[in-house]
Order: structure tokens, then sequence, then C-alpha cells
């Protein structure tokens, strides 16, 4: 099961209470407050792992809390940290609040990660609250409670090269003869429901190819689900746009073309600006060849000829979407992360400033 979409409520654990202790001993009678800190509670983190195909492991559960922190303990022993949950998906996904609509992060490379639900501090213990005119102080951090919202996660799939067209066009006969990729083939349309990647290697180069479920015209618009296979496009670098040179539906392969170029134009974010290899399927077909001949005058450029059967033009075409791909990468410019600044001790220490009396008990006579 292929799943792009999924929203989860998530929660980290509370921090665990502070603890009222005093010190007793033999011969140390008024060794003062003793009680530790509490632990953290855990985080719950989202991290991008090439290792993940989709969200389907997500969408069986749809809520996600971490432990809380344990309590402290006398002789200033401080409760065991919680544990973070961590949730693995796939590079390209990303991660917004549900409720507010904003962007928590958008994860693109292997490693990736964004807490979307911070543990709570532990609370402070009482012997934090000692002072010369508080001897035996009974007040203790209750620690902090963990946040927590609803998240929505979007996948939208990272490839270098995508395989666009319309459907039964022969892109993922393509891939699967490209590549170790097994998606579904049949002689029908919409075969392809949802994209498939696959490794191409070329010596000691490749890149990775992304079928792309069929487009038709008014997907621009949503129609047939244009709006879901339109987005995963977006993070393609370069389109090979797979023509058929005989449609099932007897219409021109050059119109077909164009109703492509128009609904990738019409998208919410337009596509049609994106590097691109025209090619023509088939090419075993009689007459395949005078297709592209006509193709290429249209466009007054050049149409690759493939066969996907025998392997006529498939080291060509590879070959090309190599050239390509080597000429966007060296243009694209390198992206310095800004230095990440992390905040004092001081100014992450808030349950300081929420401490709550213990219940009123009398404290023994040598206490103090």
């Amino acid at each position: 099961m292929f799943v792009d979409r999924v929203e989860l409520y998530v929660k980290g654990g509370d921090g665990g209470r502070g603890a009222v202790s005093f010190r007793r001993e033999k011969y140390v009678p008024r060794g003062g407050p003793d009680g530790g800190d509490g632990g953290d509670g855990g985080s719950v983190i989202i991290r991008a792992d090439p290792n993940a195909d989709n969200l389907a492991g997500l969408s069986m559960k749809k809520h996600w809390k971490a432990k809380s922190g344990e309590r402290g303990s006398g002789a200033r022993c401080a409760g065991s940290d919680a544990e973070d949950v961590i949730l693995l998906v796939p590079p390209g996904t990303i991660i917004r609040d549900r409720d507010r609509g904003n962007v928590l992060k958008d994860l693109t490379a292997e490693g990736d990660e964004v807490v979307v639900a911070k543990g709570g501090r532990g609370g402070r213990g009482n012997h934090y609250f000692k002072s010369a005119t508080n001897r035996t102080p009974r007040q203790f951090g209750p620690g902090e409670d963990g946040e927590e919202r609803h998240i929505s996660l979007e996948l939208k799939v990272i490839a270098d090269a995508g395989l666009v067209g319309f459907p039964n066009a022969g892109k993922s006969t393509l891939l699967s003869r490209l590549s170790r990729a097994t998606p579904e083939i049949a002689p029908y349309p919409f075969t392809t429901k949802h994209p498939h990647l696959g490794i191409v290697t070329l010596g000691d180069a490749g890149f990775v190819l992304a079928d792309l479920p069929g487009l038709i015209e008014g997907a621009a618009q949503g129609v047939g689900l244009g709006h879901e296979f339109l987005r995963h496009v977006e993070r393609t670098r370069v389109l090979v746009h797979v023509v058929e040179p005989f449609p099932s539906d007897a219409a021109d392969p050059v119109k077909n073309y164009h109703t492509i170029r128009k609904e990738l134009a019409d998208y919410t974010i337009p596509l049609d600006g994106r590097p691109e290899i025209v090619c023509v399927s088939k090419a075993e077909l009689p007459g395949a060849d005078a297709v592209r001949d006509a193709l290429a005058a249209e466009l007054g450029r050049d149409v690759l000829l493939f066969s996907a059967v025998t392997g006529q033009g498939l080291s060509g075409l590879v070959s090309r979407v190599l050239a390509l791909l080597t000429e966007i990468k060296a243009a694209e410019p390198k992206e310095a992360r800004p230095p990440v600044e992390f905040p004092t001790e001081a100014a992450v220490r808030t349950e300081d400033f929420k401490t709550q009396p213990v219940p009123s008990i009398t404290p023994p006579s040598d206490a103090g």
C-alpha cells in the first residue's frame, strides 16, 4: 500500500517532578535538603530515512506519545530521562502544523530531522531552593508539560528525472528496463497509480528515475487525481516526456504532447520551465520513426526514439539524461547553512519559576 499523506497527533513526554527530601544520616542530624531533579520527558522526532518507501508505516497508528521523565529521589538522585520516539519517513516529506498550516520542516536529505513535539523539562528538587533564610525548603519544580500538536505529513517524491506523459505511453516498461524497479505493467491505462523509483546506472554514473502516474487533460484542475500526481513532479530536476506513437484512442501524438505541456504550465507551481527531454516510445512499431520526425519538426528540436522491448535507443536516452543532470548540478549554487545558535541555560529553565509547595507537614525537630 502506497500512502503519501497522513495526519498524526504527537505529544512529548512530561518532565518528571522534582523530589522533596532531607538528608538524614547518623551523626548528620541537619543534613539539609537533598531532593533530586526530575528527568526530562522524551520528544517525538521525525527523521528522513532512505529505507522508508512511503508513509504507509505511519498510517496505521495516528497517535504517538513519548514517555514522561522519572521523578527525582533523595540523595540528589535525578530521575532518568525518557527515550525519544523517532518516526522514519522517506526524504521528500514535508511536515506541517495541521492547525496553523505552517511548515515545520521539509525533510529533503537523508538524516534530516525535526522535533515535532518536545518533551518537558524535569522539575527541580527541593535542594535547588535552599537559601540562607530557607533552610528546609519544601518547594519543588513540578516538571514541564510536553508539547502536543496535530501534524500533517505530505510526501513529494525526490528524483533526478521524472517520466511524464499520457497513461499507457510506456513509462513503467521503460523504468523496469533501465532499473531494478518492478512497477505494475499492463496493457491498459492508469496501471500506475503512485510513483515508483528506480536507480539507473551507466558506468560509474547514475541517477534516480521516477515513474509518475499518467496525466490527462484537466490534470492541473484536479481531473483524474491530477493534483495528486503533479505534485510529485515538483521535486524532479529533469522531465523525460514520453510520447506514445499510436495511442489506443487514435489521438494525435503531437496534440497529446502539447496537452501535457499545458497541464504542467497550469499547475499551481508552473512546471513547464523544467528542463525536458522528449522521446517517442515503442520504436519496434512500424511508423514510430515517422511520428518522431513529425514531433521533432513541430518542436524544432531533437526528439529521441526508443524501444523498451528491443533496447533500441536506451543507452542514448540515459546518456542524454546524465549529461543534462551534470549540467544542471554544476549550475546549482552551493547553499551554506547558517550557524545554529543555542539558547543559554538561563533562557530555557522556565520551570524554576513554576514552583509548587508540598502539602504542609511537620518537620522533624532537628531539621534545618
